[in-house]
């Protein structure tokens, strides 16, 4: 995984493999995703990151248990 935060432009990047980008969606203003050749999500990126992440120059990493108490997207039918 790969996390470049791009200051002069205010976007954060997060690749999760290193393949080619062959699609990418916004999925919400100022979210996107990347995708691979076979719709595999692959990375996503911020857009004006500074007013949405606590802070982009700092990463916390840690291994433990998921929340998984936080609501869930509802499932298309």
């Amino acid at each position: 995984m790969k996390i470049i935060y791009d200051a002069d432009k205010d976007i954060l990047q997060i690749t999760f493999i290193e393949v080619t980008v062959e699609e990418t969606a916004q999925i919400a203003p100022g979210l996107i995703l990347d995708y691979d050749i076979d719709g595999n999500t692959i990375g996503l990126e911020i857009a004006k990151a500074s007013t949405k992440v606590d802070s982009p120059y700092a990463i916390s990493y840690l291994v433990g248990a998921a929340n998984v108490d936080k609501p869930r997207p509802k499932e298309k039918e």
